[in-house]
């Protein structure tokens, strides 16, 4: 076994404290020059509109725009032009997530507090949200399909795909097919910062968006943060992770299979795996060793395992639990014997993988279930994009007389209690004489 394939190996609990906090820290060293060049760039969007998106068309994309939105005879022409299978699997993933997001929508309440108070909560649609479509190493229909389809069966009002444009100036042509596919409104050839200070804060031709969603690179993600003073975002996302939990029923070639699925995305992708028993454990890391030789991304995928991959063995799968709710994968895979009585104890994962036949990749494409999850361990607090996240919510509150009379001595107390008299003098003026 080469050593330096997977960067940890060995019983967890005999990982050292630097070790694991290593494997934990998925932030990225670079956030502060990110940040910085990040921060240049919306500032240059705030200032100079469309003339600044065309000019780092220019400098980061090596394209020449002739317009910054694409027509939508574009879009449908991409559509109709697709393989025929491609464009069957394509309708097949949008038919799945529109219905699993469907089952997701929320419904309005009402409670009545006390006799004559009504404590209301309403679901209202966003009016525009703008969905991020990554570009650079690989181009993802997928995501598009994952962020528009959503926002659509939420009842957006309109939804704007960003992507950005090869050299010649054009988009992806299955970006360009998803978005037509999944309904899209507008699309523009727009990526990296520039594409999300504009969707925050508009420009000449760009509309100012209500939340913007979707996956993208360390440039995104830093301006996706940097604007939350003027838009909503989905959970901050970084490079791709996968933690799988095996015991002995699990075949090391499929979890070496899964763990390669994640580390070709990207140099900083994490692969770990937690494996009741030593052998299991060798016998995934010589399958992953095996799986790395044959790779197609193999510079990437030797990268990422080299850098952050780890298969680590544990006495039971007890043992294994209070390490997943620490590490708080992206994606989490449970390949054992009984996997549904498992799944209570999975907590702080971004989605979960029940069994070992329900590969990851499945996830990603087909099974209707949203890929745009969060990463670096922030699965702790932040849930996976879903409908929810298309909507805001109006709470109201009604107050017959009655009760207005019997709820104000106590109001007019709490408020006198915090020096708010004019707070006091407006609760008590609905006493009864």
């Amino acid at each position: 076994m080469n050593p330096s394939l997977l960067k940890y190996r060995g019983r967890l609990k005999a990982l050292s404290p630097e070790a694991r906090r290593r494997l934990m820290d998925r932030t990225g060293t670079s956030d502060a020059r990110v940040a910085q060049r990040t921060a240049d760039i919306i500032a240059r969007v705030r200032r100079d509109g469309d003339k600044a998106l065309r000019e780092m068309a220019r400098e980061f994309d090596r394209a020449e725009l002739q317009s910054l939105e694409v027509p939508r005879s574009v879009c449908e022409a991409a559509l109709a032009s697709l393989e025929p299978k491609l464009k069957d699997a394509l309708t097949r993933a949008s038919r799945n997530i529109a219905k699993a997001h469907a089952a997701q929508k929320p419904q309005a309440t009402e409670v009545e507090t006390e006799p004559g108070i009504i404590v209301g909560r309403r679901p209202d649609p966003l009016g525009r949200v703008g969905v991020y479509a990554p570009g650079g190493r690989a181009v993802y229909p997928s995501s598009v399909l994952m962020g528009v389809v959503p926002a659509k069966v939420a009842g957006v009002g309109e939804v704007i795909v960003c992507s950005p444009p090869g050299p010649d100036g054009k988009l992806s042509e299955g970006v360009l097919a998803a978005a037509a596919l999944a309904g899209a409104d507008r699309v523009f050839a727009l990526g990296g910062a520039g594409a999300v200070a504009a969707l925050a804060y508009g420009t000449e031709s760009v509309p100012r968006v209500d939340r913007i969603v979707g996956p993208g690179n360390a440039y995104v993600a830093a301006a996706k943060l940097q604007v939350v003073d003027a838009v909503a975002i989905d959970a901050p996302a970084g490079p791709s992770e996968i933690l799988v939990v095996a015991d002995s029923s699990a075949d090391p070639e499929a979890v070496a299979r899964e763990m390669l699925a994640q580390a070709e995305h990207d140099p900083d992708a994490c692969c770990v795996t937690v494996a009741v028993g030593d052998v299991l454990a060798q016998a995934v890391a010589a399958a992953v060793e095996r799986a790395a030789a044959r790779a197609k991304r193999q510079e990437i995928v030797t990268r990422a395992l080299s850098e952050r991959g780890a298969v680590l063995s544990v006495d039971s799968l007890e043992e294994a639990w209070p390490f997943v709710a620490d590490f708080a994968p992206e994606h989490l895979l449970i390949a054992t014997t009984s996997p549904l009585e498992e799944l209570p104890k999975a907590r702080n994962a971004g989605t979960v993988f029940v069994g070992q036949y329900a590969s990851v990749a499945y996830g990603d494409y087909m099974t209707g279930a949203n890929h745009v999850l969060p990463t670096a361990g922030l699965a702790r607090a932040y849930s996976g994009l879903s409908v929810l996240d298309f909507y805001r919510w109006t709470t109201y509150q009604r107050v017959t007389r009655d009760a207005a009379a019997r709820l104000a001595d106590d109001v007019g107390l709490l408020a006198d209690s915090e020096g708010l008299f004019a707070h006091a003098e407006a609760a008590r003026g609905w006493r009864k004489s």
